[in-house]
């Protein structure tokens, strides 16, 4: 595939989940909440985790951004659901070197929809909208393990 027809999958992709987003909406009993902004460019989110046994059972979202913030947010709820906190935390920190151009081993673990993020590193003003809701997971997690 010609790196032309990748980067209009690429986009295909994120303008997907921007118009269709998934895990949209508010975990109302035993969840984590963690609310950020990104007062640059006015992104928000609201992100609600429901953790049980160490594990993230559910994850969902709530927000106004650029399609690059809610996006992503739509991935990161996506995958992070079932995943232990050690490794919600681990694909964090795989995203957050994606987004500084840093190379991730792909047999290490499949980014599934998140690899049509990795164009945004191109562009740093729009790194900050792409890591909003990773930020908020992060947050989320680490106090709650505490």
């Amino acid at each position: 595939m010609s790196f032309n027809n990748l980067d209009n999958l690429y986009r295909q992709v994120i303008m997907d989940h921007y118009k269709n987003p998934r895990n949209k909406g508010v975990i109302e009993e035993g969840s984590l909440t963690v609310n950020m902004n990104n007062p640059t460019c006015g992104d928000r989110i609201q992100l609600t985790m429901k953790v049980e046994d160490g594990v993230v059972v559910d994850s969902k979202f709530e927000g106004e951004g650029c399609s690059i913030s809610m996006s992503s947010a739509s991935m990161m709820t996506q995958a992070i659901k079932g995943r232990n906190i050690e490794d919600a935390l681990k694909l964090s920190k795989i995203f957050s070197d994606i987004m500084q151009g840093n190379e991730y081993d792909e047999d290490d673990l499949d980014l599934g929809d998140i690899e049509a993020l990795q164009g945004v590193a191109k562009f740093p003003a729009r790194i900050k909208c792409a890591t909003l809701a990773w930020k908020a997971m992060e947050k989320g997690l680490q106090e709650d393990n505490q």
